[in-house]
């Protein structure tokens, strides 16, 4: 019997995204889905009482809430990975902080891999996929494991909703594209975690998500 996934979600400032440790139970090998502000802080010790491993953290864009911990990953010597198209909005992380009217300063982390897309990477032992999904942002990603049915999908997509369009390199119809073409097409039966709020389902969102319906 395979091992199995475990899930750990951490909602974080300065505006609640989610950060997923996603950890092999056998293994004991772990990676973490996206860097919020305090990320480090609280999988830190939570790597050293499980006895986990991190071998590498994907972000799934640049906006600046999902990747000011960045740094202090790269310094703990954490591999980052980003999709190429991110590269310009990882560039001007200082000035995302001013836009959002966020206080504080910011250091655009280093990324180890540059992720091209469609492509299937080998992670914690396992097949993953990794989806461009753009419209919220360029670089959005959907990270998906079919051997679970468990993927991890930026802010394309909500419990309910979706990312917004109206931020620089946004746009509603390469969004609603995007989740027709590489969310909806997964098995319904697909868990959705998305950058902010709860879980859902594919099979939930085609069923009554109100702003992207299926074709």
């Amino acid at each position: 019997m395979a091992a199995m996934l475990k899930i750990q979600t951490f909602p974080l400032p300065p505006v609640e995204t989610n950060a997923f440790l996603v950890a092999d139970t056998e293994s004991r090998r772990a990676v973490l889905i996206d860097a919020p502000l305090g990320a480090w802080s609280k999988i830190g010790p939570l790597l050293e009482r499980e006895g986990l491993t991190l071998e590498a953290c994907l972000l799934t864009h640049a906006h600046f809430d999902h990747v000011l911990d960045g740094e202090v990953l790269n310094e703990a010597g954490i591999p980052l990975s980003l999709h190429e198209d991110g590269r310009e909005l990882l560039s001007v992380l200082p000035q995302q902080l001013s836009m959002f009217g966020v206080p504080g300063e910011a250091k655009v982390p280093q990324i180890d891999s540059w992720l091209t897309t469609p492509a299937e990477l080998t992670l914690l032992g396992r097949p993953v996929e990794i989806r461009h999904v753009p419209g919220h942002s360029p670089d959005n990603v959907v990270i998906y494991f079919p051997g679970e049915e468990l993927a991890f999908v930026g802010d394309a997509i909500f419990a309910g909703s979706i990312g917004r369009t109206d931020l620089p390199g946004g746009s509603f119809e390469l969004l609603e594209k995007s989740i027709r073409d590489q969310i909806y097409t997964l098995p319904d039966t697909t868990t959705l975690y998305p950058g902010h709020g709860p879980a859902t389902t594919v099979a939930r969102e085609k069923k009554s998500n109100p702003y992207v319906r299926p074709e």
